[in-house]
């Protein structure tokens, strides 16, 4: 069976390049990349297999770009050699023909590769731009985690008891009313609790850290507790009470009932890669320029870092990123180790203190040549597993004092207000744009309409509520002179011929399907030509008729 080109979707960001290959699936993976060049392979499961090989626009940096594989696609993430450049296409070459995979066949434009819309924007001057920067100044540290699928673990279940079982009550953290459920100890858990503590199997025994401080250490925030289930019920919280573990059930268990405990790994393995990544950043923050950690917080949207410094110049929080990134491309083992709670070496390294009912020794985690820590929490086992959730901005820093926090949240909140205010402006006058036309006793065969503050949802509303094959439309949005959006809609076979055209005088990209082509134009001052050609093409078929 000869191989097929996946179907491809790309799109641009300032620092990143986009490429997501649609494939259900898939099984064989394998990606390639290259400092001007991509190759992709793999399978579905039909057996079917795929291959797309792609000369790149411009050169990235292979070493700092990587893939993520999900049920449904393979999306690959490359980092631009030159940043804040943007690209008009992905290939090399303006390419209008390719040649089919195992074969000398020259084929037209590539049916498999156009942007990804619903991804795309025009970042180049955008506001939003600015925007972000000040989001990374607000939203402190985002946590370094890919969520991408967790690894397998096929060994979850544990065969367990239960110990106790009593009525209670569970306060939602949203607030709202209590849940009535049940509080069950087990003999053993492999669910890590809230608050510290980790139940180990085979003995009820919590190795835990406290959340109060240590000596120059702060205030410090547990990581979250696990989920899973018990039998079939769920587990809704655990928390630790002294060296025991307590689940919260809504269904009551009998004391005594052997029971199976499952863990809900894809929600561990997160808590996994943010506590590590907090470690690898704290331990370099210190290492790099003194900085000690005076807080953090594990969050389950967002991980907090705070640092005991009034600023971070631009170079250091730079030298930060790359430093930690650096380290996550090593590979380093994270590994656990025990010591007795009086042995010297407990005195050498990083703590924040135990609490007063700990028992038993005490959990140190490594990162080898880099930081030793007693940590309770629960880890990955090399830094390979720590990759960035949004490449655009894989660390953010935020410093100065904690009231700026609250000034830029109040800022954002305005921006957004805004933003709100003026979509649902555009979209009323879009709307209204249409209707004008609709009205019109004798309409224009061609509408042609530029709005320099519209998006794509106002260009494909307007064409919505038009919505007439006769007539052609040449929607624009952005910059009147240089880069911006543009929208053909009309029939089928003028968009068909039209579309590629139009693309090429705008000097731009698009795709097309069902009597539309849009795409984006970094030529918009060549809009007078593109009205010339479909004015043309109109009095040609007016002429035929």
């Amino acid at each position: 069976m000869a191989r097929q080109h996946a179907k491809t979707l790309w799109y641009d960001r300032p620092r990143y390049v986009f490429l997501e290959f649609c494939v259900e699936d898939s099984t064989d993976v394998q990606v390639i990349i290259e400092d001007h060049r991509l190759v992709f392979s793999c399978k579905n499961a039909d057996g079917v297999e795929f291959y797309n090989e792609i000369n790149l626009y411009a050169r990235v940096n292979s070493k700092d770009s990587r893939e993520k594989r999900s049920d449904r696609s393979i999306t690959c993430f490359m980092r631009k050699w030159k940043e804040k450049v943007a690209w008009p296409r992905i290939t090399k070459e303006n390419i209008k023909v390719h040649v089919a995979p195992d074969t000398d066949t020259l084929c037209p434009q590539p049916a498999w590769l156009s942007v990804d819309f619903d991804n795309w924007r025009d970042w180049e001057g955008d506001e939003e731009v600015e925007r972000a920067m000040v989001e990374e100044y607000a939203e402190l540290l985002q946590k370094v985690t890919d969520k991408a699928p967790p690894p397998t673990m096929d060994d979850l279940d544990f065969a367990t008891r239960v110990v106790s079982c009593r009525e209670a009550e569970l306060r939602p953290e949203g607030g709202g009313e209590p849940v009535r459920g049940f509080q069950v100890v087990l003999e053993d858990t492999i669910l890590f609790p809230e608050g510290g503590g980790q139940v180990r199997r085979g003995r009820d025994r919590a190795a835990s850290e406290a959340a109060r401080p240590g000596p120059g250490n702060g205030s410090l925030s547990p990581q979250p507790d696990d989920r899973g289930l018990i039998d079939a019920v769920p587990v809704l919280r655990v928390t630790r009470r002294g060296p025991e573990a307590v689940h919260f059930v809504e269904t009551a268990l009998e004391p005594g009932s052997a029971v199976m405990l499952s863990l809900n790994w894809e929600r561990r393995f997160d808590h996994m890669q943010q506590h590590s990544g907090q470690h690898l950043i704290t331990a370099m923050a210190e290492l790099m320029f003194g900085f000690k950690t005076t807080s953090w917080e594990l969050g389950r949207q967002q991980s907090v870092i705070e640092l005991d410094t009034p600023s971070m110049t631009t170079e250091q929080m730079e030298a930060l990123e790359q430093s930690v990134n650096e380290k996550i491309r090593e590979r380093i083992p994270v590994t656990v180790r025990e010591l007795s709670a009086d042995d010297p070496e407990v005195e050498t390294v990083r703590s924040r203190g135990l609490p007063s009912d700990h028992a038993g020794p005490v959990r140190i985690v490594d990162i080898e040549g880099v930081d030793s820590n007693m940590c309770c929490g629960t880890h990955v086992s090399n830094l390979s597993d720590l990759q960035s959730s949004d490449p655009d901005s894989p660390l953010s820093f935020r410093n100065g004092p904690g009231e700026h926090v609250e000034a830029v949240k109040r800022l954002q909140s305005s921006v957004k207000l805004l933003q709100k205010n003026n979509l649902n402006l555009l979209r009323d006058i879009a709307v209204l744009i249409a209707k004008d036309f609709k009205s019109k006793p004798v309409r224009s065969p061609l509408f042609v309409l530029h709005r320099k503050e519209g998006d794509s949802e106002f260009m494909n509303i307007i064409a919505n509520e038009i919505g007439k094959e006769e007539t052609l439309l040449f929607l624009t949005v952005g910059d009147e002179k240089e880069a911006g959006l543009f929208l053909l809609a009309g029939s089928v076979e003028a968009v068909e011929n039209l579309g590629p055209r139009v693309a090429e005088l705008l000097e731009g990209k698009g795709a097309g399907k069902r009597g539309r082509y849009q795409g984006k134009a970094t030529k918009m001052s060549r809009r007078g030509e593109v009205q010339a050609l479909l004015q043309e093409f109109i009095n040609q078929q007016r002429d035929e008729a």
